[in-house]
């Protein structure tokens, strides 16, 4: 992936759009670049000029910022599916969870949406976007 506006492309990296607020979403993205010994995926937050020209490119109408959002291979995922199909490429066990991928989509996305409506309550709301570490930098776009 390149860091100019040539984002966009069929290769096998993904990239996952994140609410840069949220410090549940901050942790699951360190949690995530721990375990992505591939090198498989990049990042950016939907408040970052990037995240919403990967939206607009994407098609993504009404960009909210309470899902997590993974564009792979040339397809979008959302809510408990994208969480799904990052784990299934995560190091370690982490796979074994996308076998929950035939719990009917309603059902995990409610569960899902729960976590995703109280996330600021339960894990608290950060003041200012997420700034990748030196360390971590080449993971975002």
């Amino acid at each position: 992936m390149q860091k100019s506006k040539g984002y966009i492309n069929e290769s096998e990296k993904a990239i996952i759009l994140f609410d840069g607020f949220c410090n549940l979403c901050n942790a699951s993205v360190h949690f995530i670049i721990k375990r992505d010994k591939k090198d498989l995926f990049q990042f950016t937050t939907f408040q970052s000029d990037t995240g919403k020209d990967i939206a607009t490119k994407l098609r993504i109408e009404n960009l909210v910022s309470d899902t997590i959002i993974l564009y792979q291979r040339g397809k979008v995922y959302t809510q408990s599916t994208a969480a799904l199909t990052i784990a299934r490429r995560l190091s370690g066990l982490w796979p074994l969870l996308y076998s929950l991928i035939v719990i009917p989509p309603p059902l995990r996305n409610a569960i899902y949406n729960v976590i995703s409506r109280n996330r600021y309550k339960w894990f608290g709301r950060r003041d200012t976007c997420m700034l990748p570490t030196k360390e971590t930098l080449e993971k975002f776009v």
